[in-house]
C-alpha cells in the first residue's frame, strides 16, 4: 500500500509528518512522493493565516483530483480547530486533531480493514503531557527534533494556542533517548523545534530550555544544535548565558519580534516593548564577544496589524535598521476569526497591507546584504548539504547563511574561503567560496 503525506506550515508539521511516515514505514506501508499515486492520502495541514485555511482546503482538494479512488485523511492545525469543515469536504475519509498524529497507523488500519469514515479530534485546551513521537528524516543532512508543543501567550492576532493547546515539553530523559538515535543515525546538526521553545519546561517544572541543550553532552557526533524560533519572553540572563556558552549551539537565534513599535506590540499583546526586545538582542550578541557581528538575529514582521498608523510602520522600519537583522520574514496581517484583533477598530485594507509588507522585505533585504558582506575574506566552516545545480554544493554555517561550494562532499564539513555574495533567478542571496569558476555558478543560477 502506497502512502503520499502533503505538509503545510511549520517545522512543528514538518517534523510530524516525518514522525508519520515513519510509524507508517514501520507497518510496512510503502511513503511515496506528494504527486505520485497513492492508496492513502494525508493532508497535514495549518491554521497560522487565512491563507494556510485556504491553502489546506486546496491540498486536499488537490490529493482528491490526483488520487480519486484514494482513502484521504486531514489532521493538523487546521483540522483541530474546524473539523466538521474538513469532514465535510468530499473524498476525506478520517480527521486527526493536532494531537491525534501517534495513531495515524491505527486510523489507516481501520479504513482499510473497511472502516468509511473517522473522526478524531480531541479537545487539544484540555490536553496535559507531551505526545511521544520519533521523527529521523531519510536523505538528510540535518535533524529536527521536537521537544515542546503548546502556547500558553494568546497573543491578540493568533489562533495556534486553540489549535495545539497548552504548553506540554517532552522530558529531558526522552531528550537525550532522541539525541542518541539521532547521533546513531549520523546527523551532525540537529535543531530543536516547539511551538513556543522559551516555555520549554514550564509544565514540568525545575527544567528549561538550557537543560535540554544540554541532553547533547557527551554525544560527539552531534556538532550543532540550533535553535528554532524563539520568544523573547522567557529567555531570562542565566538561559542566554548557558546557552550562548555551549559551543554546539549555533550563532544564529530566530527571535520573532512582530512588530518594532512599542504601541503596536501592546495591541498585539506581545509582552515586551521594542526596547526590552533590543536588550535581549545585545545580551545574546555581547555573549559572544569580537564574534558578535557575525551572531545572526532573524526575525518575523508582520505588516499592517489593526489599526497600525503610517507613524507605527516607520517606526517597525527603523526598529529593524537599529538592530541590524540578518535576515526578516514578513507577513501581512491576516485576521482570524475568534482572536481579540479580528474585532479591533481599523483593519487596514489588502492593498495597504501589502504595500507596507512590500517596504519591509526591501529594508529586509538591504539588512541582509549587509550581514553577509561580515563574512567576504574570511574562512568558515560550512555543513555541506547536497548537490546545486551547476555542479556546486551548498551547505549553511553556524550562522545559517548559505554558502555554494565546489569540490565538496554530502554530510561533511568543510572549511570555505568566502569570496563573495551571489543572487539567484530567485533572490535569494548566497555566499560564494573561491573555488568557483564564475562560469560555472553562474551557470547554475
Amino acid at each position: 500500500m502506497k502512502v503520499s503525506i502533503l505538509t503545510l506550515g511549520c517545522r512543528v508539521n514538518s517534523y510530524e509528518s516525518d514522525a508519520m511516515a515513519g510509524l507508517l514505514r514501520s507497518r510496512g506501508f510503502e511513503i511515496v512522493p506528494e504527486n505520485d499515486p497513492a492508496n492513502i492520502c494525508i493532508v497535514n495541514t495549518c491554521t497560522v493565516t487565512n491563507i494556510a485555511d485556504r491553502k489546506s482546503r486546496q491540498m486536499i482538494s488537490k490529493c482528491r483530483r490526483l488520487n480519486p479512488d484514494a482513502k484521504i485523511i486531514v489532521t493538523g492545525c487546521w483540522s483541530q480547530r474546524y473539523p466538521e469543515a474538513a469532514s465535510a469536504l468530499p473524498g476525506v475519509s478520517a480527521v486527526l486533531g493536532s494531537s491525534e498524529k501517534n495513531r495515524i497507523a491505527e486510523v489507516v488500519s481501520e479504513l482499510l480493514e473497511g472502516g468509511s469514515h473517522v473522526l478524531l479530534v480531541e479537545d487539544v485546551m484540555h490536553k496535559r503531557g507531551f505526545e511521544e513521537m520519533s521523527a529521523t528524516a531519510e536523505g538528510r543532512t540535518r535533524a529536527y527534533l521536537k521537544i515542546q508543543d503548546g502556547c500558553n501567550r494568546f497573543c491578540s492576532y493568533c489562533a495556534i494556542p486553540y489549535a495545539r493547546g497548552a504548553v506540554r515539553s517532552r522530558s529531558l530523559s526522552s531528550v537525550r533517548r532522541e539525541l542518541e538515535l539521532l547521533e546513531k543515525a549520523g546527523f551532525a546538526e540537529v535543531v530543536f523545534t516547539g511551538i513556543h521553545l522559551t516555555d520549554y519546561g514550564k509544565d514540568i517544572g525545575g527544567v528549561d530550555l538550557a537543560d535540554a541543550v544540554d541532553c547533547a553532552e557527551g554525544l560527539d557526533g552531534i556538532k550543532r544544535i540550533r535553535l528554532g524560533s524563539l520568544e523573547p519572553h522567557g529567555l531570562t540572563d542565566e538561559m542566554i548565558s548557558r546557552i550562548t556558552s555551549c559551543g554546539r549551539v549555533c550563532r544564529q537565534f530566530h527571535l520573532s519580534l512582530q512588530s518594532g513599535s512599542t504601541t503596536v506590540l501592546q495591541r498585539m499583546r506581545r509582552g515586551y516593548t521594542a526596547d526590552e526586545y533590543a536588550e535581549i538582542v545585545e545580551k545574546i550578541r555581547s555573549s559572544y564577544g569580537p564574534e558578535r557581528e557575525r551572531v545572526a538575529v532573524t526575525t518575523d514582521v508582520i505588516a499592517g496589524f489593526a489599526g497600525e498608523t503610517e507613524e507605527e510602520h516607520l517606526e517597525t522600519i527603523d526598529f529593524m535598521k537599529r538592530i541590524g537583522f540578518a535576515r526578516v520574514h514578513v507577513f501581512p496581517y491576516s485576521r482570524r476569526s475568534g482572536t481579540l484583533a479580528d474585532r479591533m477598530p481599523g483593519q487596514l485594507t489588502n492593498a495597504e497591507k501589502s504595500a507596507r509588507a512590500q517596504e519591509l522585505i526591501s529594508v529586509g533585504r538591504l539588512l541582509e546584504r549587509t550581514f553577509l558582506e561580515r563574512f567576504i575574506g574570511r574562512t568558515e566552516r560550512v555543513l555541506i548539504e547536497s548537490k546545486h545545480d551547476g555542479g556546486l554544493y551548498f551547505g549553511f554555517t553556524d550562522s545559517y547563511v548559505r554558502v555554494l561550494t565546489a569540490d565538496a562532499e554530502p554530510n561533511t564539513f568543510a572549511d570555505v574561503n568566502i569570496r563573495s555574495i551571489t543572487e539567484d533567478k530567485n533572490g535569494e542571496l548566497s555566499l560564494l567560496s573561491d573555488n568557483c569558476r564564475r562560469d560555472t555558478f553562474e551557470q547554475g543560477l
